[in-house]
């Protein structure tokens, strides 16, 4: 029997649309697939396989005019999370995730595949609502707190 710690932490993040090229700056590239238990106003219960690591993560939604929102992830064993994928809800999101250093920041940036083909978001964690981060020339506009662009709404 495994047990886990889960620790509770605040994910603070900006995402933009991308308009041009990044791909030669990825330092690494990953293989996503990602599935949803639940979704709702107040939550979602995601699991992702990321290349072979397998992660179960419960976010919450960020209070009104704030991007922070509380969010748990912990790793499980992938044979579990090929096993729960039969329990979660209709769609999967399938993307390859680059990420690109910029100043003391790394972007991940998302080409979604399958459904959402053509679509390319940019996001960037911060410590807090306020810091300051480098913005390439191949950062597009802001999508930040977009409902049409959280991936629990792209699986649809």
């Amino acid at each position: 029997m495994l047990i886990f710690t889960i620790k509770m932490a605040t994910e603070t993040e900006r995402k933009f649309l991308v308009k041009g090229e990044f791909m030669q700056l990825s330092v690494r590239e990953t293989e996503i697939e990602q599935y949803y238990l639940t979704k709702d106003h107040e939550k979602t219960i995601r699991l992702r396989i990321a290349d072979e690591t397998a992660y179960l993560t419960v976010k919450g939604r960020p209070a009104p005019g704030m991007i922070g929102r509380d969010e748990w992830e912990f790793e499980i064993p992938l044979s579990d999370a090929k096993e729960m994928i039969k329990l979660c809800l209709p769609g999967t999101i399938v993307k390859t995730r680059y990420h690109i250093p910029a100043g003391k920041h790394v972007y991940e940036v998302d080409v979604f595949h399958s459904k959402n083909e053509g679509l390319i978001l940019a996001e960037i964690e911060l410590e807090n609502e306020d810091e300051y981060f480098e913005k390439p020339e191949w950062l597009g506009a802001e999508v930040t707190g977009d409902p049409a662009y959280y991936n629990s709404n792209l699986v649809k």
